[in-house]
């Protein structure tokens, strides 16, 4: 894993700009034994074209045969090692959105969900309902009470919210309620130890009474919680890497994570890869390291919807040359984990890498951008992690180590 005292020694001072490009859930699956994947059915001249000036490789998020969270995924691309900064999807959802979660605080991602007349899950997203549609159902969460804590509830985005407990001993260690699949039931909050068994039953205390609110809601009906956690009080990236960081994301998990690290979230206009893109542009000038964060890739993978993950990657392509146009030194292309649409659900596969350094690069023999190129690829297999190095090092912005 990256040593982030070691960066903080060898970081040297330069004006060269470096993007990591995330486009999530990235990896996939062949849809039939001998096919390509997503990313390999994909029309993609412009990736294509950077693989054969770049080079290739494969990372792994946090270990051979983990399937890993969003959250610990892209903190390893940040180059924190994520089984030591072990950080909940809670409060990088709540940072997200700009709400102040301080230490002692117990944060939850909410996902609406719809339940049967027997109680048992028939939709874990309820329809992944919009953000506009959520907007009045949160609403009717507000205000519950509970004897011993303030609960805040706000959108996130589409089918998901955050729920924010303040007050005394609330411990984060409580097991979360979504049982990741349909036909069961959402399970309740169950503390994992002494201390955390008072926060368990507050949070059972108010989803007694969100599911009575909600109980007339035709998809909307239920709702399960993910990710209790509280401020983990991160080491910053700027002071670790001399780099003034910069985010641009449409979700709230993502800026969120970037929060947490100390980035400078941009805000937009938009929704689309060029959007994202453009943003990157207008800013440009003022940060030297880009993270981009690009969704739909995971979304579409999470809905089993193969072709329509090979046609986003393909509208990335197309809209790529915006980011082409203003000169990057390094330009890393990648996922935080691959999600198959084959599997419909993040998976532990490595991660096709494209890193693309046109003064520096030592290229390979690859002529497209895809998993089966990249698992041969001149960068070898390695922990996301590292990733932060070999970018700043194509940046001219790491000193010798040792005499």
């Amino acid at each position: 894993m990256a040593n982030l005292d070691m960066m903080r020694r060898l970081q040297e001072p330069n004006s060269t700009k470096i993007v990591l490009l995330v486009m999530d859930g990235l990896g996939g699956l062949p849809r039939e034994a001998g096919g390509p994947t997503e990313l390999e059915a994909a029309n993609t001249p412009l990736m294509d074209r950077l693989a054969k000036d770049g080079v290739l490789g494969q990372i792994v998020p946090v270990g051979p045969g983990i399937t890993p969270g969003s959250g610990p995924a892209h903190l390893a691309l940040f180059g924190y090692d994520p089984i030591e900064f072990d950080v909940g999807r809670g409060v990088i959802e709540a940072a997200g959105i700009g709400l102040e979660v301080n230490e002692g605080d117990l944060a939850a991602r909410g996902n609406f969900c719809t339940v049967d007349a027997e109680g048992k899950i028939t939709d874990r997203r309820a329809g992944r309902i919009s953000t506009a549609k959520s907007k009045p159902l949160v609403d009717k969460l507000r205000g519950i009470g509970l004897d011993g804590a303030i609960a805040e509830v706000e959108v996130l985005r589409e089918y998901r919210f955050s729920l924010l407990l303040r007050g005394p001993n609330l411990s984060p260690n409580i097991e979360e309620t979504d049982p990741l699949t349909t036909g069961q039931p959402p399970l309740p909050a169950v503390g994992l130890d002494k201390a955390s068994e008072h926060a368990a039953k507050l949070v059972n205390d108010w989803v007694a009474e969100a599911r009575r609110r909600l109980a007339d809601q035709p998809a909307a009906n239920a709702l399960t919680l993910r990710g209790f956690s509280t401020d983990p009080n991160l080491p910053k990236f700027k002071p670790i890497y001399g780099l003034d960081p910069a985010c641009v994301a449409v979700y709230p998990m993502y800026r969120g994570v970037s929060r947490l690290v100390g980035m400078k979230v941009i805000n937009f206009d938009g929704e689309t890869p060029a959007d994202e893109f453009a943003a990157v542009g207008e800013h440009w000038q003022r940060h030297d390291y880009f993270f981009i964060h690009i969704k739909k890739t995971d979304s579409l993978g999470e809905d089993g919807n193969f072709d329509g993950k090979a046609a986003f990657i393909e509208q990335v392509d197309q809209a790529i040359s915006g980011l082409l146009d203003l000169n990057p030194d390094v330009l890393a292309i990648t996922g935080d984990h691959s999600t198959p649409s084959r599997m419909r659900y993040h998976s532990w596969h490595p991660v096709p890498l494209l890193l693309w350094a046109p003064e520096t690069v030592r290229s390979d023999s690859a002529t497209a951008f895809g998993e089966s190129q990249c698992a041969s690829g001149g960068l070898g297999t390695f922990a996301s992690a590292e990733l932060m190095p070999i970018m700043m090092a194509h940046a001219r912005r790491l000193q010798k180590y040792g005499a």
